[in-house]
């Protein structure tokens, strides 16, 4: 099986696949999110697997795959020797060189974050032509790929939790509050009238970039949203078509099945 490891600034998410074999198409066994282990040791991020495994009766034994998208460059060499130390496996992790079937066409294709190579990977394989990819992360990053498949650039922007945060600490006198989806537009209170600006102010930017993107690419580009708000926003959206929060787990599988094939052939 493969384990898929998608490490974010802020949370961890880890899918376990089965994958396709003859006429029988790939599988998620078991999915987890968890805080992005930044100052855990090889040792403690190991029993940390250990024990998601067994909570679900799993055995780490049967992984013989590892695909991992890091965008926390300090943590790479901990992850290699956690997969080598208790998966005994050598990870495959996203970064160039690697054969991802996405030709970047940016700049320098090397400033280019894994995650979003991989959810773009995820999101031509899925609509199959002009898409854009919305990840709603610390960070939310908008990611354009062309009818043909090739990435073309795209837009970062502050998160909604980096900007509620900003909000909080630069505004001693408001509280901190739940962003959530308010009852009403005009706010009688201070707790809704921070949630309004928060969640409204939110689909504004990310409608206001959606709607100029679509504009350049074509009314047929498609769009979709993932990472740990995007059901949020999404429902708010008037641009954003559909909601995959296992988007980049998927782009991790397939890309690890792209280099399967490559090694396979190569006899490796």
């Amino acid at each position: 099986m493969l384990l898929a490891i998608d490490v974010g600034n802020t949370n961890t998410v880890l899918g376990l696949y089965r994958l396709a074999s003859e006429g029988v198409a790939a599988e998620m066994v078991a999915n987890w999110r968890i805080t992005t282990p930044s100052r855990r040791t090889t040792d403690e991020f190991g029993m940390l697997l250990r024990n998601l495994f067994a909570l679900k009766d799993l055995k780490m034994e049967a992984v013989d795959g590892i695909a991992i998208s890091s965008v926390v460059p300090p943590l790479d060499s901990t992850l290699r020797q956690v997969c080598e130390i208790y998966f005994k496996v050598k990870p495959l992790l996203i970064e160039p060189g690697v054969k991802t079937g996405l030709p970047v066409l940016t700049d320098n294709p090397t400033e280019v974050g894994a995650d979003r190579i991989v959810n773009c990977v995820a999101a031509f394989e899925r609509f199959g032509g002009a898409c854009i990819v919305v990840d709603m992360g610390t960070a939310t990053t908008f990611d354009v790929v062309s009818k043909k498949g090739e990435f073309l650039g795209g837009a970062i922007a502050p998160g909604l939790g980096i900007s509620a945060d900003a909000l909080f600490t630069r505004a001693a006198r408001l509280p901190r509050i739940d962003v959530k989806k308010p009852a009403k537009v005009i706010g009688t209170g201070t707790v809704d009238n921070i949630q309004i600006g928060l969640y409204y102010g939110y689909i504004g930017l990310v409608d206001g970039i959606l709607e100029r993107m679509i504009a350049e690419m074509g009314p047929e580009t498609n769009t979709v949203a993932t990472g740990g708000l995007a059901k949020l926003i999404a429902g708010g959206s008037k641009y954003i078509g559909a909601v995959d929060e296992m988007l980049t787990l998927t782009g991790l599988r397939i890309i690890y099945e792209r280099n399967l094939e490559r090694h396979k052939k190569r006899g490796i």
